[in-house]
């Protein structure tokens, strides 16, 4: 077999979503394993759509992902250049080819006038496909047409029979010939269309996979048809599960966000992204095993573990795993995302990124890792740790402060707590059961309220972990603050 080389080809018109993600993840994998290439490439013929930010954000994905590419944007290569917008002039060569040996040809019929013809052939309760009227237009008609202002779209000739290519995952897949029409291969201002652009790069880039979504299966006809008139050999096919919601519809923004910045945003660890993309629609036969490391996905990647049927995306799922590698990341590694996130939402500024408030993150992850599922539940569900003014939970001041007897527990508690020098977790707990003791109550009737006025939550961390890590200013301070509105409810 020749040297492998793959591609993933997107379109610059947004972010990166987790199907073409997956798709990109597999030819990576697929390459790696063969010590093939995998190449980028950026198809941003869509010249109204396409933007310069979609496609740094797309590179960006790529990368955080650790999916590194050997040849395209940013690196180079002999196959070049990788943007389809700087190939126009390859795509005319090879349109002006087919159209000298007549497997092409000039249309000029205009949108109106093919809608019309569309509508009364469907009117007449027949299908409508392209009826061939400038097929065999004589070259005074086109010159007349010419004359009249009239820019010509490309059509690619269908020839009769039927088309027939092997599927890696599906086996034969044949399509007759009669019911793909004249498809458009340049349009009239110079722009080639997908499946044209897609044949001329593929085979100039000697692409010997293609490894893309099932969605384009019935491209896949009209491009072997152009890889044979243009005399090009047909690369191997493998048309990989569409990813889908758990209501079996595609992937959309109520799944959760098909973004791959989002998760990166939110804090999810690229190599727990990568593990759960890898394991949509790829059965590996062990199937006890979920975790794989990128060297494991590479190792053990076959088409022939990849199922036909559509993945279905679990966020409950990739919250799991995403967690497993929370709990084996460094607290370091993870208190640096953290100041990201906060930054990004404002919470704090850069400058205020110090070594002492990196210290203060670093414990903050420590005693709430178990917990996470993404780092940024800790700016969503402790914004305590990094506010004097946060919320108290109304149903924690109703079911644990106003319990009767509350405030004086907590003026106890504040009084016992303004002896203690050292806000060490086991001096923290002697001194809050010595008070308990001395009041002749059970330690939860002074650890309940002091969770609630220290983070206005009835559930967290541990408690003597949580004021350990606040520190004795905060907690005395919000300790006075709960007593002020408890007061305050009270008379009013």
């Amino acid at each position: 077999m020749s040297k492998v080389r793959v591609r993933f080809a997107p379109s610059p018109t947004g972010f990166l979503h987790l199907g073409g993600a997956r798709t990109a993840l597999f030819n990576w994998a697929f390459a790696r394993k063969h010590e093939g290439v995998f190449v980028l490439r950026i198809e941003d013929t869509d010249v109204v759509r396409s933007t310069e930010e979609s496609v740094d954000v797309i590179l960006e994905s790529l990368e955080w992902l650790g999916l590194f590419w050997d040849e395209g944007p940013k690196v180079g290569g002999e196959y070049g250049p990788y943007f389809q917008s700087e190939r126009l002039h390859l795509y005319r060569q090879y349109a002006e080819k087919l159209v000298q040996e007549g497997l092409a040809y000039f249309c000029y019929c205009t949108p109106q006038e093919l809608e019309e013809r569309r509508q009364a052939t469907l009117a007449a309760g027949k299908s409508w496909r392209y009826d061939r009227k400038c097929y065999l237009l004589t070259p005074r008609e086109r010159e007349k047409l010419e004359n009249a202002g009239r820019k010509p779209v490309i059509r690619f000739a269908i020839p009769p029979g039927h088309t027939t290519f092997q599927d890696m995952l599906r086996g034969e897949v044949s399509f007759e010939n009669q019911e793909l029409d004249d498809f458009v291969i340049m349009k009239s201002d110079g722009i080639p269309t997908y499946n044209f652009a897609c044949v001329v790069d593929d085979a100039l880039m000697q692409i010997t996979h293609v490894i893309r979504g099932d969605d384009h299966i019935s491209n896949t006809p009209r491009q072997v048809l152009l890889y044979k008139a243009l005399g090009f050999p047909c690369p191997q096919f493998a048309h990989i599960p569409m990813i889908l919601g758990k209501d079996r519809t595609r992937l959309s923004k109520r799944h959760g966000s098909p973004s791959v910045t989002y998760y990166r945003d939110q804090g999810y660890l690229p190599e727990a992204m990568l593990n759960y993309l890898a394991r949509l629609s790829w059965a590996t036969g062990e199937e006890e095993k979920e975790i794989f490391t990128r060297e494991e996905i590479i190792a053990r990647f076959s088409l022939d573990q990849v199922t036909k049927h559509a993945a279905v995306f679990d966020l409950d799922k990739l919250n799991w795993m995403n967690g497993v590698y929370l709990r084996q990341a460094s607290n370091a590694s993870l208190a640096s995302l953290l100041e990201e996130i906060l930054v990004r939402n404002g919470k704090v500024r850069r400058e205020d990124l110090t070594p002492s408030f990196r210290a203060y993150c670093e414990q903050v992850v420590a005693i709430m890792k178990d917990r996470l599922r993404y780092v940024a539940q800790l700016v969503e569900e402790g914004e305590y740790f990094f506010s004097e003014d946060f919320p108290f939970d109304e149903e924690a001041v109703r079911g644990v402060l106003f319990e009767e007897g509350t405030g004086e527990i907590l003026r106890a508690s504040l009084v016992r707590l303004q002896k203690v020098d050292d806000f060490t977790v086991p001096l923290l707990e002697e001194a809050i059961r010595e008070e308990a003791n001395r009041l002749g109550v059970k330690a939860a009737r002074l650890i309940h309220p002091l969770r609630v006025a220290v983070s206005g939550k009835r559930v967290g961390p541990g408690l003597f972990e949580l004021l350990a890590v606040l520190g004795k200013g905060r907690v005395l301070f919000r300790i006075e603050r709960a007593l002020r509105m408890l007061e305050e409810r009270s008379s009013g």
